[in-house]
């Protein structure tokens, strides 16, 4: 009997050790179901973000082609003007002689006036004695 009492609490034991690795297994499966869910929206997130710059990536290659082709018609229509341009010149003996004579010295003179980006840098080229020339002379 007390054999049976032995083996009856040794069984009851393994049963509550088995009861507590199973409790400890579904704790770990939850846990890594929600470690699934959270991965599977990472995954989602970022299979939504692939798909944006994708199309974003579509739209600006539609956008450059749009652009190259307005360049290319561009280009076009400046050669044309360019071509009509040299026709004018060459066909028109006063207007070729304009085309070929010097600029007068006032325009040469707003020519040669520097560029400021700012108030300070005129007025550190003015300090070291330098004037612009008069507009309308």
């Amino acid at each position: 009997m007390r054999v049976a009492m032995a083996l009856l609490v040794l069984a009851l034991l393994a049963l509550a050790g088995a009861g507590g690795y199973g409790h400890k297994l579904s704790g770990d499966l939850q846990n890594a179901n929600k470690i699934i869910g959270t991965l599977s929206a990472g995954l989602e997130s970022r299979d939504a973000a692939i798909a944006r710059l994708q199309q974003a990536a579509a739209e600006r290659e539609k956008s450059e082609l749009a652009l190259r082709v307005s360049l290319n018609n561009a280009g076009a229509v400046a050669l044309t003007r360019e071509v009509k341009i040299q026709r004018l010149i060459n066909e028109n003996e006063t207007l070729r002689h304009w085309v070929n004579t010097a600029l007068p010295d006032a325009v040469i003179r707003l020519q040669e006036r520097p560029a400021f980006a700012n108030a300070n840098d005129y007025l550190r080229w003015v300090s070291e004695g330098n004037k612009l020339p008069l507009s309308g002379q």
